[in-house]
């Protein structure tokens, strides 16, 4: 061993007693004094090993960390590609602008063209289309399992419309079988925002796959309550070879070649291609043919990730536990709605939601204040409805830039009703029972 591996193993011995010192130890958990988080980083050494490992490296930007997670991630789903980028929110971004990219013809989505989604969930699933000024249709959601009513898809439907871009929300898929053969009919785009709901599963005729990989693009978040984490990172994957090289375009601030990081003239024609008005043989790593952006993660990121994949499994099996404790533990609870899984579905739980009837005694605030004194943290279902919200102010005024099918009859009962505890693996049997216990007292309390 030389000088040189010999300082870096000692290095790494060092950041795995460093864990063992400072983060491992764990407190013993207190009912009503410890404070039960609806999630959280899930970690043990080889994360940080893994992250020291890579900053000695020094590569700093994406590099062979973050190859090495593509290709991992995408073998874990089951697709061909796996563009890695900084965030969940800029995976959504760059899965909507590759639908615009003119090397798609008449499949492209050009602006004031329509996609269909819902208002209640996150924002930068709908956030994309407004920016690139395409106009987001509003369906309602259905409840108790909080995702898309798939008999308003027809009636959303027009001669303007090109794609459907929806969340399985909270992890619950939405009906993909439906929503599928809707896009089949019409020739349109899908778009599955499976950043709640990496490690889904869902089954159409008999075949199961993952979520985020029965449409033609699936994005994922690696931010810290997510599924596994990067502290910052997200996922853009495809089966579609060309979809794939139009993401990491715009990934990569719109160029042509598709070359890795580091690396020259994979492409084979640096110095031999004709581009656009460009002189004959001019660089094709300074060939643009997107508007894009540059979303790309730090390798040290993606060595993160690279050990999160390696609990990834145990991750979503510990979520589906904790969800069937607490949906075990409080059924028959009056006043309240529980959750349920879209049929044909096998979720990977990113929280358990709750909805109070109209007639509980009780509303969802006093409900969420209750259990935030009891050291409970509890989330709203993000936007409830995002119509709602100032952003939209200008937009309402003018009745512009949107549009609603229907009524959102529920997605404005799930905004002022429901809300959301965590399932996450740092959940412990003894902070499951008390989340039961305190629910039930807090309603039994209210009859």
């Amino acid at each position: 061993m030389d000088r040189k591996e010999e300082l870096k193993q000692q290095i790494l011995q060092l950041t795995r007693e460093y864990y063992n010192e400072v983060h491992k130890t764990s407190k013993v958990f207190e009912p009503g004094k410890s404070f039960v988080n609806y999630g959280g980083r899930y970690f043990n050494d080889e994360e940080m090993v893994n992250l020291v490992d890579s900053s000695l490296d020094f590569w700093l930007t994406a590099g062979p960390w973050a190859h090495k997670f593509e290709t991992r991630l995408a073998k874990w789903l089951g697709v061909k590609h796996c563009a890695l980028t900084n965030s969940g929110s800029s995976a959504n971004l760059l899965a909507f602008y590759a639908l615009t990219s003119p090397k798609l013809g008449d499949r492209r989505i050009k602006k004031g063209d329509e996609v269909i989604t819902v208002a209640c969930g996150f924002p930068t699933t709908v956030t994309p289309i407004i920016q690139y000024g395409a106009v987001p249709v509003f369906v309602d959601i259905t409840i108790p399992e909080y995702d898309m009513d798939v008999t308003r898809l027809e009636e959303a439907f027009s001669d303007k419309t090109k794609a459907v871009m929806i969340a399985h929300s909270l992890g619950n898929p939405f009906n993909l079988e439906a929503v599928k053969a809707f896009c089949d009919r019409h020739g349109l785009w899908l778009v599955e925002d499976n950043c709640d709901a990496l490690g889904s599963e869902y089954t159409i005729d008999g075949v199961t796959k993952k979520t985020g990989t029965w449409g033609h693009i699936g994005t994922s978040s690696f931010y810290p309550p997510h599924h596994m984490t990067m502290g910052e990172g997200g996922a853009v994957y495809t089966d579609d070879s060309e979809l794939d090289k139009i993401v990491r375009s715009f990934r990569d601030w719109g160029r042509d070649c598709w070359c890795m990081g580091g690396v020259d003239n994979t492409c084979k024609c640096r110095f031999t291609g004709k581009f656009g008005e460009l002189p004959a043989g001019y660089d094709h790593k300074y060939v643009y043919s997107h508007f894009g952006f540059n979303l790309k993660v730090t390798d040290m990121q993606a060595a993160i990730g690279c050990a999160q994949l390696e609990k990834l499994d145990y991750i979503v099996e510990s979520r589906r536990r904790n969800f069937k404790i607490l949906r075990e533990g409080l059924e028959g609870t009056e006043g309240l709605i529980l959750p349920e899984p879209m049929k044909n579905s096998n979720p990977s739980w990113f929280g358990f939601l709750m909805s109070v009837k109209p007639d509980a005694g009780f509303t969802r605030n006093q409900f969420s204040e209750y259990l935030e004194s009891k050291r409970i943290q509890t989330r709203n279902l993000f936007a409830g409805n995002l119509v709602k919200h100032p952003a939209f102010d200008e937009m309402r005024v003018t009745g512009e830039g949107f549009r609603i099918v229907g009524e959102l009859k529920n997605t404005d009962f799930v905004m002022t009703n429901t809300f959301w505890i965590g399932v996450y693996p740092g959940m412990t049997e003894e902070m499951l029972q008390y989340m039961i216990s305190t629910i039930k007292e807090f309603v039994a309390s209210h009859k």
